[in-house]
């Protein structure tokens, strides 16, 4: 490895030692192998050190910290000791396929702003299916906050993106720190910040290049966040956001969080909000009725079965068809490119 590297690879992880093992391995395995891969543990974890310590690979530094600060702070971490320009976010649950970064790479070096973040489409992997997300790539001068939220259809997954897609310059994401003690949401508020700069822009990359293993056997911040704290960060960030896409997220993420609680206080309170300060669409009504009257497993399910159906994942909506593979590893395949300026900042967007 070089004194620096071309991208330095960023894993938050504690108490998982065989998931981050198999995250570690899948990025050592990459067709790039000037890289370097900073896993910072989450407070003293005698077993991941031991477990990271077998790979006796010199790309490989573990940085653990004195106490748990949660992820968001250990990222954070891993980024302040990152040496590249690039750096690629990864979780511990998950891993990804060997041209990751050399796709993402060719793209953030012709990308035509200063600051892109670079995502990339994965295959979300359930105990009941798998299948491709997201389903759609940018539309050409759609708002970005409303691709990242608004639903076309009844499940999400439409717009997407998700930690361990993310690379992005090594600078922007020190100037753009992830904020400590949000429990959930923290790829997508990370990136509405980071895009209200004006010098960033989002990039696609077509394929899949991440798998995403979502073991719902296995307890999960995901499934346990406090609603009503989600709801005030999103209070927060809505001068980031267009009105349709304020209304997406209250009416969709934050009731989905609600819902268990069968409170006809929070149904009224998240419906008020919605069309007080936002804009709600045929799909945001259809999403709010389905996640209030049916359990959230049964949803699960249904959505995986229709999903993982032959061409489900195919939507006309895409801007450009993808080109066919290129056997050049380095090449990105089916890019789309957002061009600085698109609409979708919050001096464009208003409240």
């Amino acid at each position: 490895m070089s004194s620096t590297p071309d991208v330095s690879v960023v894993i938050p992880t504690r108490g998982r030692p065989d998931l981050v093992t198999r995250a570690v391995r899948s990025v050592l395995a990459q067709t790039v192998t000037d890289l370097e891969v900073v896993v910072v543990v989450d407070g003293p974890d005698e077993e991941t050190r031991r477990a990271l310590a077998a790979f006796g690979d010199d790309r490989l530094r573990v940085l653990e910290l004195p106490s748990p600060g949660g992820a968001p702070n250990a990222r954070n971490v891993g980024v302040g000791a990152a040496r590249a320009r690039w750096t690629a976010l990864l979780d511990d649950d998950d891993e990804w396929l060997p041209s990751k970064l050399a796709v993402q790479l060719d793209l953030a070096e012709s990308a035509r702003v200063a600051m892109p973040i670079v995502a990339c489409r994965l295959r979300n992997r359930t105990p009941r299916a798998e299948f491709v997300m997201p389903r759609r790539l940018p539309a050409i001068g759609e708002p970005l906050t409303e691709y990242l939220t608004v639903r076309r259809g009844l499940f999400h997954g439409d717009g997407f993106i998700q930690t361990s897609t993310i690379l992005a310059p090594t600078e922007l994401l020190r100037r753009v720190p992830f904020t400590v003690g949000l429990r959930r949401l923290q790829e997508l508020d990370w990136t509405f910040r980071a895009l209200s700069h004006a010098d960033v822009d989002l990039v696609y990359a077509a394929e899949p290049l991440v798998i995403w293993h979502q073991d719902e056997d296995r307890p999960r911040i995901t499934f346990d966040t406090d609603w009503a704290e989600q709801f005030e960060w999103l209070q927060r960030i809505r001068p980031l956001l267009t009105r349709r896409a304020y209304a997406a997220l209250t009416m969709s993420v934050i009731s989905s969080m609600a819902a268990p609680t069968r409170s006809a206080t929070a149904f009224r309170t998240l419906l008020a909000e919605a069309r007080r300060h936002g804009q709600p669409g045929v799909y945001d009504y259809l999403a709010f009725g389905q996640i209030w009257l049916i359990p959230p497993q049964l949803r699960r399910t249904l959505r995986d079965r229709i999903l993982r159906r032959p061409g489900a994942g195919r939507t006309a909506a895409a801007p450009r068809p993808a080109p066919a593979a290129s056997p050049d590893a380095r090449r990105p395949v089916g890019p789309v490119r957002r061009v600085s300026g698109d609409s979708g900042r919050p001096s464009e967007i208003g409240a």
